[in-house]
């Protein structure tokens, strides 16, 4: 289990920037965005929606939303970036990732707003994803995309995965990514607090 205090989702959220300096908060979901995660997902794009969930939907049927709202529910968890749109708090990316202890790993899809895609969201997304990855201890992140979704695979080389077939579908590939990075130099709010934990229960702490 993850050492995450998800009692306070608020702590674990990150100021980050856009390509063009523009301010990007990247934060748990919280329930109160129920409204406003299917209201994204519904302006989407037919072909964003295909490529993140490899399918046709038009919003987010009620099982699936109620799993985006349980972060930390077997290890899963659920974050959005938003931006100040004409005073308002909105949604301009979302990515969902699952901690798997046994193998190490974190795996995850994501998705930008299609008004939003070229501001360099999904590269600060992944950034940030990645120092997340680290402090629930995992090794490597990965994900699969469609053969067909040439922005995410774009992203993902830009962003240093390596591919490679997938295992059980041929129209998906797959890129993954080994964690070596330091707080020092991919900073977020969940690095640091798993580490004050890790800290506060070692027993030179308690000496």
């Amino acid at each position: 289990m993850s050492s995450l205090r998800l009692d306070d989702l608020k702590q674990y959220s990150d100021a980050l920037r856009t390509r063009h300096g523009a301010p990007l908060n990247v934060r748990f979901v919280e329930p109160g965005d129920t409204e406003e995660l299917q209201h994204y997902f519904r302006s989407l794009s037919i072909r964003s929606r295909y490529n993140r969930f490899f399918g046709a939907i038009s919003e987010l049927p009620k099982s699936l939303l109620h799993d985006f709202l349980q972060v930390g529910e077997r290890e899963r968890f659920s974050a959005v970036a938003t931006m100040m749109v004409d005073g308002f708090e909105t949604i301009v990316g979302e990515v969902r990732y699952a901690f798997h202890a046994e193998t190490a790993t974190v795996e995850f899809g994501l998705s930008v707003d299609d008004r939003w895609q070229g501001h360099g969201i999904g590269s600060a997304l992944l950034r940030n994803l990645e120092c997340r990855a680290a402090s629930l201890g995992a090794e490597h992140l990965y994900g699969d995309t469609l053969r067909s979704n040439e922005t995410m695979i774009s992203l993902a080389r830009k962003s240093g995965f390596a591919f490679i077939n997938h295992p059980d579908d041929w129209k998906l590939v797959r890129f993954d990514k080994q964690i070596a990075v330091a707080p020092k130099e991919i900073p977020c709010a969940s690095w640091r607090l798993a580490a004050l934990s890790r800290q506060a229960a070692s027993p030179s702490a308690a000496a």
